[in-house]
């Protein structure tokens, strides 16, 4: 390590052990304005970017947009002078450390879209200094902070681990959990070079309750990748058993409740009507992506990702039948869906099942309405839709009902009462049931 390396990384080091470090947030969605608010907590100022004029105004006026940030805590960050947000990207010379949390969607092919990693690389890349630390949180393929970022960077005439700093750090941020944050989520962390993890470490440590380090960024950008390729092949295996024990006569439920009570060799996933968010739908075709650059086919993995994207046609299947059996068709029926957001008890659709219903619902000629205590309004490609109050008379007039989404907050008993005809995609009535009889 050159005096120069040793320098540039000590005096960033030591701007965050007291504090004097500037954190600089580009996106502040979901990822990055949870992100955001930890650092200012742990003492930090926190500039942060957003393309969006909108939510930038709103979070200078004090208003989150993120479900689980508080509004007070953003007012009170920026009452202080902790907190800022901008949509000038020509600021980002400013900032001691950029963490960059944009979308990483798909395009319509399934292949990978870094356009707005790359897009906020380039922006960095025109203002990028010595002594700053750029860390990639945005979920992708293996590959891509060392393939291109670091080239993209180096450009500047910079050279990382001596000059400028770069690592990565994979989101686990899961909406709407009660438990699990950004700050007692371990978090990982990869670098470019030891000292660029070195460095990333000493930041992330004062905001964060646990860091796990690894040798590079492409086990980090691995890691999450397994984390939900996980999630995706064993919610795509029960989601095949309820398929099996359907035409079995058997109840997947039962099995999976009694299956569950091993102590060990088990570890319990649910079916459902699809995979939704930011994460599962989305991650495992990074990762089949890049193995097919590299002339091999991840058959498994692609595989658990067939049988979850086809279960939204096999529940509507269930509701047709299930209408074919009163004696309707499924065009002109009413059908009220309970549920878009992709899971409960948080206002997020992305990706959410609920949406593809709707819209094989619809092609099918059913009168689809929905409610949604999370969702007042539901606009996507097609569908133009307002949640409809839950009451009887709502109930009463559907000719089905189909629980997609199980919130917490939804009168299970009023539904069970009230509705002529029950899909339910979640087992949530049988809960509610059972919840009663131990009460």
């Amino acid at each position: 390590m050159t005096a120069t390396a040793s320098s540039a990384a000590d005096q960033l080091v030591a701007k965050t052990q007291d504090r004097s470090a500037l954190i600089g947030i580009v996106g502040l969605g979901y990822v990055g304005l949870p992100l955001a608010i930890e650092f200012a907590r742990a003492g930090f100022r926190v500039l942060g970017f957003d393309v969006s004029k909108g939510v930038v105004e709103g979070l200078t006026q004090g208003r989150s947009h993120v479900q689980d940030v508080a509004s007070a805590d953003v007012a009170r960050f920026a009452q202080v002078g902790k907190f800022a947000a901008t949509a000038d990207l020509a600021r980002l010379g400013e900032p001691d450390v950029v963490s960059v949390c944009v979308p990483t969607p798909l395009s319509k092919t399934k292949d990978p879209d870094v356009s707005y990693v790359l897009a906020a690389t380039n922006s960095i890349k025109q203002a990028l200094r010595r002594g700053q630390l750029i860390v990639l949180e945005s979920t992708t393929y293996p590959g891509t902070t060392r393939e291109l970022m670091l080239p993209a960077l180096e450009e500047t005439g910079l050279k990382v681990g001596e000059d400028f700093f770069l690592a990565f750090s994979p989101e686990r941020v899961d909406p709407g959990n009660g438990k699990w944050n950004t700050h007692n989520t371990p978090k990982v962390v990869g670098g470019i070079t030891e000292t660029c993890r070195r460095v990333a470490m000493a930041v992330y440590e004062p905001a964060i309750e646990t860091l796990i380090a690894v040798s590079s960024t492409e086990a980090a950008e691995l890691v999450k990748i397994l984390e939900n390729t996980f999630r995706s092949v064993n919610i795509g295996l029960v989601n095949e058993m309820a398929i099996v024990c359907e035409k079995l006569g058997v109840d997947v439920w039962e099995v999976i409740e009694a299956a569950a009570t091993k102590p060990f060799g088990f570890m319990k996933f649910t079916p459902g009507p699809g995979v939704g968010g930011h994460c599962i739908p989305l991650d495992p075709h990074y990762l089949a992506w890049k193995m097919r650059t590299l002339n091999y086919r991840t058959r498994f993995i692609e595989l658990a990702g067939e049988i979850n994207a086809a279960m939204p046609e096999y529940w509507v299947g269930q509701i047709v039948d299930r209408l074919n059996e009163q004696g309707r068709a499924a065009r002109g029926s009413k059908v009220l869906v309970l549920g878009v957001a992709y899971k409960k008890d948080i206002d997020d659709v992305r990706e959410s099942p609920a949406l593809d219903v709707i819209r094989l619902l619809q092609q099918r000629g059913a009168v689809v309405g929905y409610h949604d205590p999370h969702v007042r309004k539901l606009r996507d490609e097609a569908i133009d839709l307002t949640s409809a109050p839950l009451t009887a008379e709502t109930l009463a007039a559907a000719d089905c009902v189909v629980i997609v989404t199980d919130h917490s907050d939804v009168d299970y008993a009023l539904i069970a009462r009230s509705a002529r005809l029950v899909v339910d995609t979640r087992n949530a009535l049988a809960r509610q049931r059972r919840r009663g009889r131990e009460r």
